[in-house]
């Protein structure tokens, strides 16, 4: 009896060999197909634009000195005055035009320093800030800065703490065109990758969109900005 059994052993063990023999090698194609689908190539595609500032914060800043506190805050009075007339004359309406409360010192009062050797008891420093969305009539302006300092308003120049700024606010305006372009930037760096590596390009895997930096275009044109966005983006390949 146990003769008869041994040839259905070997049967089963022949089929239970077989069988394993092609799950394994269904499961290898399967992975192997698995890793074609895995395939991809991961680009970068850049979108820039010059646009030009449609704000301008422009602070003019002067100083003053005088041994009478009364006749100081007249002088300063008078500066104003005159600078409103200025620039309303260079078309930018008063509803531009903002002032900060002058900041005065009076040197009498500090603890350091021989104050009694200063010509002037009381030095003080006036700003008045300029914020308006005509750029060229506040750029024309500038230009003519000198006719204030005829009048015998003594400007501060290169101040830090009073720089003239542009800023581009349409950012959102531009925006979705960008990314478009961005999008199909990268989208012929991968299909140029793809043909040289013999490959086609599949669907797009994930994206990335980088932020969107705004900077003057160059050291001399701070009106002019530069805006730019680079979005990563990762595609299938396949053969």
């Amino acid at each position: 009896m146990m003769q008869t059994r041994k040839p259905h052993f070997f049967l089963l063990g022949l089929f239970i060999c077989l069988g394993l023999s092609g799950m394994g090698y269904l499961l290898s194609q399967a992975i192997i197909e698995y890793k074609k689908l895995d395939r991809s190539v991961t680009v970068k595609g850049l979108s820039e634009r010059e646009m030009p500032a449609n704000l301008v914060i422009w602070p003019i800043s002067y100083s003053l000195a005088d041994n009478d506190l009364t006749n100081m805050y007249a002088t300063i009075d008078r500066n104003n005055q005159a600078i409103i007339t200025f620039l309303q004359q260079q078309n930018i309406p008063a509803a531009a035009i903002s002032f900060t409360p002058p900041s005065i010192m009076d040197k009498q009062a500090q603890n350091y320093g021989d104050s009694n050797q200063a010509a002037f008891r009381f030095v003080g420093t006036q700003v008045v800030t300029v914020y308006s969305d005509q750029i060229s009539a506040v750029r024309q302006a500038m230009t003519q800065l000198s006719d204030l300092g005829k009048q015998g308003i003594v400007l501060k120049g290169d101040d830090y703490d009073n720089r003239i700024e542009y800023l581009f606010t349409e950012l959102n305006q531009i925006k979705p065109a960008m990314i478009e372009e961005a999008t199909q930037n990268a989208r012929e760096v991968a299909q140029k990758f793809a043909a040289d590596s013999n490959s086609q390009l599949g669907k797009i895997k994930q994206a990335r969109q980088g932020q969107f930096s705004v900077s003057p275009r160059d050291q001399n044109n701070p009106h002019i900005k530069k805006v730019r966005v680079v979005s990563t983006i990762e595609y299938y390949l396949a053969d």
